[in-house]
């Protein structure tokens, strides 16, 4: 062992060594006698700079270090859905079941269950020619996702031998291949990625299906396609996390990774019981079976926490290469930049805006540039969308973390502080938000819903925003005085809002939506609208078509009517126009 690996400084996570010269940026170290966790994050010709992964209390200058020879990376195999691991990928349950409810100091532990055995089906045969991407092998790493065992990037060649089907562990090699250049190398059901590095793809394809929700804001008014970035800026208590429990539990992804990064320990505990109680909707399997959660709150070690998002994106960039569509939700973002601050002061580096790095930006580009849907070296088409919340102090959307984050994203979900604690939820504020996907995904819209489907969500929004520029007149003079033309504009954008935009998770019929009904729904509310605008044209006063009750039963819809019940929804239109005609009389 070399002695001159030995630490001459600590400062908070932060190790310095001294003439150091076998040590390369991003290597993988151990630390001190305890075999702390630690990354080489700066290499000078005398100084040597370690981010340490866990908490450094009872180190001192002197202690060892030690390089691995490889970057900081994450164990890639079946046992990864529904685990929990922390930002380094150690497993919560394995650690809890060793050292109880508290992480221990300096534990190394296998990321993944080395002694599991699983059913592996051997899908490739002898002289058959593989390469990078290719699928050799499956196994059902849970009873809905199946595990497709892919050859490393770089190899390439015959196979000359392979192991039948059968039950064994992830470190068994059960492929051999021959290259061109006559070497023969072991492929086994484990592979480990460095987890800054993305992996490579063939090429990237348009973002130009959606990421179905089932939450009618998005879908509609603010969508994203499969492949995308969004990001879901709210202060306080405003809804960030229902939200985003919400996409997890209903979108069509068909892996989702739930990064809780920096959360309070309370909120993260809410997280993980309440999906372990949540059934899919689309399998009716637990929720578990096809998410796979990484919790680091916000007392676990902040180098660990700035990790831990990269840890996430690189597992679900494996499971896109499987073929599948991934959602990954990062909760938060804002943490993760604090994490970065608290770093870089101790590295004395130049503070920016608000103390962050100089480099925060390019942190968040790197993040959510490898989100994309893709069609991977193995030739299958795949996805990873990420969602990243982000908290700003006092719902100020010109912080930071708020404002960069925007650059790199075509979905900007703005949590609204009013809304929320009006209980309308979503709280998303249909006049600072925005989708920048629109071109992409309307080809698709009008394919499958109808080219009705894209005009009556600008017919939508045209109403909301009409109704914000009117409501500054009425907060002056009252809304009596408005012209009867006007006051239908707002009594109508009521309606949308409250029977369109709200949405409830506790109701059956309301908590999921199709993007049919969505239609229909927005059909009927501007079919009310074009008729009793008809009706004012000749005369007829808005208040006796008001006070019909027309408007507050159709407020009602969402509750009672089932998804795709188009002829429920004639009815309601029928019934429309018959107590309109009782209005004229």
């Amino acid at each position: 062992m070399n002695k001159k690996n030995v630490i001459f400084g600590i400062n908070g996570p932060i190790v310095t060594l001294k003439n150091v010269s076998e040590l390369a940026v991003s290597e993988m170290v151990y630390v001190g006698k305890e075999n702390l966790v630690g990354e080489v994050i700066s290499v000078s010709k005398n100084l040597t700079l370690v981010q340490v992964y866990e908490g450094t209390f009872g180190l001192a200058p002197g202690d060892e270090v030690v390089g691995t020879g490889h970057a900081m990376s994450v164990d890639l195999a079946p046992g990864i859905v529904g685990n929990i691991f922390d930002g380094i990928q150690r497993p919560l349950k394995k650690l809890r079941e060793l050292s109880g409810s508290f992480l221990p100091h300096g534990c190394l532990i296998s990321s993944l269950d080395e002694e599991k055995l699983w059913h592996v089906k051997i899908i490739v045969q002898c002289e058959q020619k593989v390469s990078e991407g290719f699928v050799f092998a499956k196994c059902m790493e849970t009873s809905i996702i199946e595990h497709r065992f892919l050859v490393p990037k770089g190899v390439s060649g015959r196979v000359i031998w392979a192991e039948k089907e059968g039950k064994f562990n992830i470190g068994k090699k059960v492929v051999s291949i021959k290259n061109e250049e006559g070497k023969i190398i072991e492929l086994g059901l484990k592979q480990r990625w460095p987890i800054r590095i993305p992996r490579p793809v063939e090429k990237k394809l348009k973002t130009n299906i959606p990421l179905v929700t089932g939450q009618r804001i998005i879908d509609t008014l603010f969508p994203i396609p499969k492949g995308g970035a969004a990001v879901v800026p709210g202060g306080f208590g405003t809804g960030k996390t229902m939200i985003q429990h919400q996409l997890a539990k209903w979108c069509d992804a068909d892996v989702i990774v739930y990064v809780g990064c920096g959360e309070r320990g309370n909120e993260m505990t809410q997280v993980l019981e309440e999906f372990s109680t949540l059934v899919d909707p689309k399998s009716n399997k637990p929720m578990t079976e096809r998410t796979i959660f990484i919790a680091n709150t916000s007392n676990m070690p902040v180098a660990s926490r700035e990790a831990s998002i990269y840890t996430g994106v690189t597992i679900a960039e494996y499971y896109r290469d499987m073929g599948y569509n991934v959602a990954m939700m990062a909760d938060s973002t804002s943490r993760w930049a604090e994490a970065l601050r608290e770093i870089s002061a101790r590295l004395e580096e130049m503070p920016a805006e608000e103390g962050f790095p100089a480099y925060l930006p390019s942190r968040l580009s790197e993040f959510y540039e490898r989100a994309g849907r893709v069609r991977t070296l193995g030739k299958m088409e795949g996805s990873v969308t990420l969602i990243g919340a982000v908290s700003p102090k006092s719902s100020d959307f010109s912080e930071p973390v708020t404002q960069n984050s925007k650059r790199f994203v075509g979905c900007f979900w703005a949590l609204d502080r009013n809304l929320a604690y009006s209980r309308h939820y979503p709280a998303v504020n249909w006049i600072s938000s925005y989708s920048e996907y629109f071109a992409d995904l309307d080809p698709w819209f009008a394919e499958n819903l109808g080219k009705e489907f894209i005009e009556y969500r600008k017919k939508i929004s045209m109403i909301l925003r009409e109704e914000e520029r009117l409501m500054e007149i009425v907060n002056l003079v009252g809304q009596d005085v408005l012209p009867d033309n006007q006051r239908l504009l707002i009594e109508t954008a009521k309606l949308v809002r409250v029977a369109f935009l709200q949405q409830s998770a506790f109701n059956k019929f309301d908590t999921y939506v199709t993007l049919r009904k969505q239609k229909l729904m927005m059909k009927l509310i501007l079919h009310l609208n074009e008729k009793v605008k008809n009706l004012i044209y000749v005369s007829i006063p808005f208040q006796r078509i008001l006070e019909i009750g027309i408007f507050e039963k159709l407020a009602r819809i969402k509750f009672e009517i089932p998804d795709d019940k188009k002829e429920t929804f004639d009815s309601y239109e029928s019934q429309i126009d018959k107590q309109l005609e009782l209005a004229v009389k």
